[in-house]
């Protein structure tokens, strides 16, 4: 077996980096801010070495770096390296350094070595880093330079084991615009190339127009970095409990956007603003997020949030005019679950209530011996034998059969799809209008369930395909075995029935499928089914899942699972 390719290079990291690099020239050179032009030039005429040791810094956790700590065979010597970086001002030598980020950069015995005595007389000498640092920054408040932090003749000791040197590496706004340029996202980072490199991560390949890019304006990437920083805020907040912090964050958000892709992340950020606000009781400052975000559930959270400030007559008003024309299932779902709470709070006339399907019904009783095992795994293996196996699946195998049957609708690089080579799937995959931007596509994948073609196409991307990132194929999860037997004994109709669903709202409904599926092979018949061990209950999205398959005559089934009491002796 040959080795892969980043293990026979050792530049392989800095050639990933510059790809990045001429990557964003080529599609981003009308956004670039002339600071980050003169960047990406100066770093491509500078000394090999130099750029790979700065890579280096930027590929790795934090922006404060031992000398000791960046060797590298293909680098050579650090500090002829690093004096490049220096004279760009990309690295600072010997920075200044709060008592906090020195411990950072040093281990527990270090600390010792330099601060026993403060330690002793604070008696915090076999403590904690975390108890140590407390104890000594009343006793070093002022930030000093590393240098001066271990000089021996500021010390009690002389500390010949700190003959080191710290770098901080300060491209971090830069490099950080650049990564965000290339994926579209601040999620993905440098790791990608090489888990690609390694075979780990395989991406189908697509055509990138020159218009296919993940920003069309300078203000769109200062608004995702501006949107990104509120996100971070409003984390920090929730953890630390700052309610003052919450109001200036909603401040902060700023208006709608044109951007559609930009809107959904401000208003997914407002929703998580509102639950917080709602979390705290502050029912005014929650419906305001609530009722400017478009993200799915705003305005059913919004109902909530009048009804719990006593204001019914409002959330009455809002609910039923939502019922008009709800935005999925899951809040009509929602809605009529509180429209006759709210009716009732009114003194409205209620309707009738809407009677639940009658979703068929499975009792089980099994020792108690297997409670340690997962419920799922008990049912499969008291339900499974030779001529009716039963698989644990979930919300794989519906996923992957549409997933391998709509693959060439779902890699189609139409604008705003694709802008880099690392994605799992289009970054439209989410937006209401996925569906209508590739309905030919789509239409003539589906149309092969008409026929018996739509077979041939599914095992014939399950064996191309095999190992290509997709949001919809669950490699390792679905086997081959599975996926031939599904096809034996699940009806075309049936596929093309649950794909409509699927596509209705991708968000919601890639999840809440039944756990476990039963063949009949021989009989060419199937059944899904749902498991809930003692004291579980359905939740939504499942009962949505059942409902839609038993009104469509699509064989599900609930499962129940309670456990023997063991006998007495």
């Amino acid at each position: 077996m040959s080795r892969p390719p980043l293990l026979e290079n050792p530049w392989y990291y800095l050639e990933n980096f510059e790809f990045v690099l001429k990557w964003i020239v080529q599609r981003y050179s009308d956004l670039l801010l002339p600071q980050e032009q003169e960047f990406i030039h100066a770093f491509l005429q500078a000394p090999q070495a130099s750029r790979g040791l700065l890579v280096r810094m930027i590929m790795r956790k934090g922006k404060l770096f031992r000398a000791s700590k960046l060797q590298y065979q293909e680098i050579g010597s650090t500090p002829r390296a690093v004096q490049a970086l220096i004279e760009q001002q990309w690295v600072v030598d010997d920075p200044v350094l709060t008592l906090s980020e020195l411990f950072s950069m040093l281990t527990k015995a270090e600390i010792t070595l330099l601060f026993g005595p403060a330690l002793a007389t604070t008696q915090a000498a076999t403590a904690s880093k975390a108890i140590q640092l407390e104890r000594l920054q009343v006793q070093f408040p002022d930030a000093r330079r590393f240098s001066l932090w271990i000089d021996p003749s500021a010390q009690a000791r002389p500390a010949p084991a700190f003959a080191d040197t710290v770098y901080r590496e300060q491209t971090g706004d830069i490099s950080e615009r650049l990564r965000l340029m290339f994926f579209g996202n601040l999620h993905q980072d440098w790791s990608e190339f090489v888990l690609s490199e390694l075979g780990l991560f395989t991406y189908e390949k697509v055509i990138f127009s020159s218009s296919s890019r993940a920003f069309q304006t300078r203000e769109d990437i200062d608004t995702y970095l501006h949107l990104h920083r509120c996100k971070e805020q409003l984390t920090t907040s929730i953890a630390t409990g700052d309610t003052v912090e919450l109001t200036g964050i909603r401040h902060a958000i700023g208006p709608r956007h044109d951007n559609e892709w930009l809107e959904t992340r401000r208003s997914k950020l407002l929703f998580k603003l509102g639950q917080h606000h709602e979390r705290f009781g502050m029912w005014p400052e929650a419906l305001s997020c609530y009722q400017d975000s478009s993200y799915p559930g705003a305005r059913a959270r919004s109902v909530r949030v009048l009804e719990r400030a006593y204001r019914f007559d409002d959330a009455l008003l809002l609910a039923q005019a939502a019922l008009q024309s709800p935005e999925n299932e899951a809040e009509h779902q929602s809605l009529l679950r509180m429209l006759p709470r709210l009716l009732r709070r009114t003194g409205a006339t209620a309707g009738a209530r809407r009677t639940a399907s009658e979703v068929p019904k499975i009792h089980l009783s099994l020792p108690t011996s297997a409670a340690r095992t997962r419920v799922e795994e008990q049912v499969r293996q008291y339900l499974d034998h030779a001529q009716a196996p039963v698989f644990y699946v979930e919300n794989t195998l519906i996923n992957t059969l549409f997933g391998l049957l709509c693959w060439d609708a779902i890699f189609t690089a139409i604008p705003g799809a694709f802008f880099h080579p690392f994605q799992q799937g289009p970054a439209d995959l989410l937006h209401a209008n996925f569906q209508t931007r590739r309905q030919p596509q789509l239409d003539a994948c589906l149309a092969q369930l008409n026929s018996q073609q739509y077979k041939q196409t599914i095992l014939e991307n399950f064996s191309r395909k095999s190992g290509i990132q997709s949001p919809f194929v669950a490699w390792g999860c679905i086997s081959a075995e599975i996926l031939n037997t599904a096809l034996t004994c699940m009806p075309a109709q049936h596929l093309k029935i649950t794909f409509a669903r699927l596509m209705q709202d991708l968000r919601s409904n890639r999840s809440g499928l039944p756990d476990l599926i039963q063949f009949w092979p021989v009989e060419q018949r199937y059944r899904m089914i749902e498991v809930k061990g003692p004291g579980d209950r359905l939740q939504d999205n499942q009962i949505r899942w059942l409902d839609y398959c038993h009104a469509h005559h699509i064989p599900v089934a609930v499962c129940y699972v309670q456990h023997q009491l063991p006998a007495e002796a």
